[in-house]
């Protein structure tokens, strides 16, 4: 606990951003109540501020869009299981937007949704008020509400062309997607933000190349815009950093992916299904953004070859060296359809620096020592 207490001491500003930290009004409770026809959903919050709230199927989620707040809960995700809601998550959707998602056991309507001014014995609420529906009623009603809006998080300043190779730092989830929550507590895309940071430093004071982050604060960004932003800037080598979690607590150590449709094992497989969720998990409309099935498993075409290549050998270089400072996982080099490996000219490796469900692990990953050497 105490060098997840360092983390947070360190990183403030870079967790929330300037902005989150200037914002004038604050959520410092979110509260849920069974009623006889449904569930009431209630947040607590410092002043007045306007919201849009939406709906979307597949799977069916309230989306609640806030102007950018500052967050004084106990916890980014948390777990209910009661009444229509079944979790939520909450956090900076994009500069501006703040958000929460609510995941729902079926088709729902908000019913009603106000707020309540201030009393003696409490502050400004927003009251949500959802029932069941039938699907074909939710269909209809969804027609007739405005969708949300898209996550266009500001795309991070380009580095000058000086020739250079560039190195791109992809910091795993973010924002309204937390990733895995660790067994005290920390947030992977807590840990993500921290190794990449150190990451760029260490690489910059080398001298022989550039370096750009996806994110540089805790925002949400979409899995395609991380490879847009490698592309974009025609980028050399594409790392995305993660701290995933495992069933089996006694599993630690890392371990460095490359895309294949064709999954090496059963576990990497799973890990990539779950990845590849992060959009979902922030509330994105996935039909409205142009995804559908067939591009999200489409198979790897033969100009992708070379670059697939290239990132296996850049993955054999790695291993090695990583496994001069950390213990690694027997089959280190493992290969799954992660949407955030899809770009085609760019050498892309996603690397798993350890895994939040070891108390190990985690402790490290914690630790800001432990990061440098990593």
């Amino acid at each position: 606990m105490r060098s997840l207490f360092r983390l947070f001491v360190l990183l403030p500003p870079l967790l929330f951003g300037p902005e989150a930290m200037a914002a004038e009004a604050a959520v410092t409770g979110i509260r849920l109540g069974a009623q006889t026809h449904g569930t009431r959903v209630v947040l607590d919050i410092t002043g007045d501020v306007a919201f849009k709230i939406f709906t979307l199927p597949n799977p069916y989620r309230v989306v609640i869009d806030l102007p950018e707040v500052e967050w004084r809960l106990p916890g980014k995700t948390l777990s209910v299981g009661n009444g229509l809601v079944q979790q939520f998550r909450y956090g900076l959707f994009k500069p501006g937007v703040s958000r929460v998602v609510l995941d729902v056991s079926g088709p729902i309507m908000v019913k009603r949704s106000f707020m309540l001014q201030p009393t003696a014995d409490f502050g400004y609420r927003m009251v949500i008020d959802l029932e069941p529906v039938s699907a074909e009623n939710f269909s209809q009603q969804a027609k007739l509400t405005p969708q949300p809006d898209a996550p266009e998080a500001s795309p991070p300043q380009p580095v000058a062309r000086n020739g250079k190779p560039l190195v791109v730092i992809d910091a795993g989830h973010g924002g309204v997607d937390p990733g895995t929550t660790g067994l005290s507590g920390g947030y992977e895309k807590a840990v993500t933000l921290a190794c990449a940071l150190e990451l760029k430093r260490q690489i910059e004071a080398g001298g022989r190349y550039r370096v750009l982050l996806t994110r540089e604060r805790d925002v949400f960004l979409e899995l395609r815009k991380r490879v847009e932003v490698a592309r974009d800037n025609g980028a050399d080598l594409f790392i995305s950093l993660h701290a995933d979690a495992l069933g089996n607590r006694r599993i630690n150590g890392g371990a460095i992916y490359t895309l294949s449709e064709t999954a090496s094992d059963a576990e990497a497989e799973e890990l990539a299904a779950r990845e590849n969720k992060s959009d979902v998990i922030a509330g994105v409309n996935l039909v409205d953004e142009g995804y559908d099935e067939n591009v999200a498993n489409i198979l790897i075409d033969l100009a992708m070859r070379e670059t697939m290549n290239l990132s296996a050998e850049f993955a054999a270089l790695v291993i090695p060296e990583l496994g001069k400072e950390i213990s690694l996982l027997r089959k280190t080099h493992r290969y799954a359809g992660f949407r955030v490996l899809k770009a085609p000219d760019v050498p892309s490796v996603l690397i798993e620096m350890g895994y939040l469900s070891n108390p190990r692990d985690e402790a490290r990953l914690l630790d800001a020592a432990h990061r440098r050497k990593l």
